[in-house]
């Protein structure tokens, strides 16, 4: 068996996420603990709510990356402090930072100043201009160009995130978006479902967010991940740590390659992967990707125990 760890993406939240993971843990509890302390409020907002609330993206980022690595660090303990060996790493948009926390790459401490950083210059943006996210069912990227350029005609909107090859995040400003969605209908797309988000993640629109990330990610210290993690905007292992300040800085307004970065992880031997954090669309895409594949998710005290028990039952069997 051959693991990647996957870890959650904005659009995921939901309230409730991580409580029961902060009461059964202590090692959870002290993610959260941490998260908190740097993000005053966070996790009354991520346990209680309101809904609105945390979908702001200044709440909502560190409260998912709070939860995936909670989510961690409760397997570790549930493993008696040991993690299995993966062969990589990845996380979807907001999830690329948790995934290069485990790597190694950035501390809890930097992770978390990046992702406040990050989640205030979004939410800027966000309140700019009226703009959403719309993902589209069964159509592909290249099928749904003829939708983009219509679209186009009205405002900025691409392609957020190419997910699988008949799922696609289209994302904009308002005008342009409903232009688009409308055409991708007329081409055969299956369905439009609005994203719980608040604002055109991944278009040009969070380009200022971007420059401005710069200088946070400037000062942080960023090391050569200890197990690859692949970037969103290449779908290759990161490299070095001025290669990953470049590319986290392009990553708040380019693409997200995640169909690519699933083919690139399978080549690697990849047959079994888990997702961290909250929602359950990482399994989804896994599925989505390769059916041979198998993925699931770490999130509720039920699923860390399964986990623990299956990656217990593996390492005995290698033995």
């Amino acid at each position: 068996m051959t693991l990647a760890f996957l870890f959650a993406g904005q659009g995921a939240q939901q309230v409730g996420m991580g409580k029961d993971l902060h009461e059964a843990y202590p090692a959870a509890r002290a993610i959260w603990e941490r998260a908190d302390a740097a993000v005053p409020g966070l996790m009354r907002v991520a346990f209680e709510g309101p809904d609105e609330e945390l979908r702001r993206t200044d709440w909502s980022q560190p409260a998912i990356v709070a939860c995936s690595l909670a989510a961690l660090a409760a397997l570790e303990a549930e493993l008696g402090g040991k993690l299995p060996a993966v062969a990589c790493a990845a996380g979807l948009s907001l999830g690329e930072y948790s995934a290069l926390c485990f790597a190694g790459a950035l501390s809890l401490e930097d992770t978390l100043r990046l992702v406040i950083a990050r989640g205030k210059l979004m939410q800027r943006c966000c309140d700019a201009q009226e703009s959403g996210m719309t993902s589209l069912l069964g159509l592909g990227a290249a099928e749904l160009a003829p939708a983009v350029e219509a679209g186009r005609a009205h405002g900025a909107v691409g392609v957020a995130n190419d997910n699988a090859p008949t799922q696609v995040v289209l994302s904009g400003a308002r005008a342009a978006l409903d232009a688009a969605v409308e055409q991708a209908k007329a081409l055969g797309a299956k369905r439009a479902i609005p994203l719980n988000v608040a604002g055109a993640y991944h278009s040009t629109l969070m380009a200022p967010a971007g420059e401005a990330l710069r200088a946070e990610l400037e000062a942080a210290q960023v090391s050569a991940p200890r197990v690859p993690v692949i970037s969103n905007v290449t779908a290759e292992a990161h490299g070095e740590a001025a290669s990953i300040r470049r590319l986290l800085v392009e990553q708040v307004s380019a693409t997200v390659r995640w169909r690519e970065s699933m083919a690139r992880m399978f080549g690697l031997g990849v047959d079994r992967c888990y997702e961290f954090g909250p929602g359950g669309v990482l399994k989804g895409l896994v599925r989505q990707n390769d059916r041979s594949k198998a993925c699931s998710s770490v999130f509720t005290v039920d699923d860390v125990r399964a986990a623990a028990q299956e990656l217990a039952g593996a390492a005995g069997a290698a033995g």
